[in-house]
């Protein structure tokens, strides 16, 4: 395995409406080599608060929760890592680099629509222009018809060709809930049972794993992403926190650290299926 000092950097590369098809050709190339996929969101924050202790809620109460919210809000960025079972990035025919996507939508009005300004605000320190994402930004209507096309789903044609693609997420309940709201282009569904149901229609039904149900099963590993990957001295390699494809990478190195540390049992999939808070883990 090559030392640190000769792995190519990883680079992020930034998808707007322009380069949105070309991107994707380039992740359909990638997906029967690398099927691992990580993802993370950014969002404009919960604008609707649960009115007791969230340890009081109730899986279907924290959905109900959950569904106000995305319903309500739309979806800033999406962050993409796709990765082999070693840990190795698409390098797109470099021997400098290696690449994650980072997805830009237009989708969110600052200026129309609701949102956290706490959220906005911290968003907007680390570095995401909103004007830019509403003149240049993505229609989530488009990404999802080339999501859909792209082999990264589980119910879709171009999956058929190749290995299922394995999720790797990070506390994913509200990502998974915009990535369902975008591809079904409709509010979510009413029940929680039926919201699993579209997750694993797409994803597959152990297609995906949450690492914080991973957590619970690792001693001394609490808190969120930062850190989670603090206590496992995972370095942020690139880009920077609370941003969507930063924040995927940091994910999946931290999942790969965490395997290697506890011994997970067959790399952790007894957890998958499962997303943190909406059932119990």
């Amino acid at each position: 395995m090559p030392s640190d000092s000769q792995k190519p950097k990883i680079k992020i590369r930034s998808v707007w409406a322009h380069n949105l098809e070309s991107e994707f050709k380039l992740i359909s190339n990638c997906v029967r080599r690398y099927p691992f996929a990580s993802m993370d969101t950014e969002f404009p924050g919960v604008v609707y608060r649960p009115r007791k202790h969230h340890s009081l809620l109730s899986p279907s109460d924290r959905y109900s929760l959950l569904k106000y919210n995305v319903d309500s809000l739309n979806l800033i960025q999406l962050g993409l890592t796709l990765s082999d079972s070693d840990g190795n990035l698409p390098n797109l025919g470099s021997n400098r680099y290696s690449y994650i996507w980072e997805f830009n939508f237009s989708d969110f009005n600052i200026y129309r629509d609701s949102c956290a300004p706490d959220s906005i605000q911290l968003l907007r320190a680390n570095g995401i222009d909103f004007e830019r994402n509403v003149a240049y930004g993505i229609d989530s209507r488009r990404f999802a018809t080339l999501l859909m096309r792209s082999g990264l789903l589980f119910n879709s044609s171009a999956a058929a060709v190749a290995a299922p693609v394995s999720w790797i997420t990070f506390h994913s309940a509200y990502d998974f809930g915009y990535l369902i709201k975008i591809l079904t282009r409709r509010k979510l569904p009413h029940s929680l049972g039926d919201f699993m149901s579209a997750v694993r229609f797409y994803f597959g039904e152990k297609g995906f794993l949450d690492v914080k149900c991973v957590m619970r099963h690792c001693d001394g590993l609490f808190g969120g992403l930062e850190r989670v990957a603090g206590t496992l001295r995972v370095e942020r390699v690139a880009g920077k926190s609370h941003q969507a494809g930063s924040d995927s990478l940091l994910t999946w190195q931290s999942f790969l650290r965490m395997k290697e540390v506890f011994c997970l049992k067959d790399g952790g999939k007894e957890h998958a299926g499962v997303l943190f808070g909406l059932e119990v883990c």
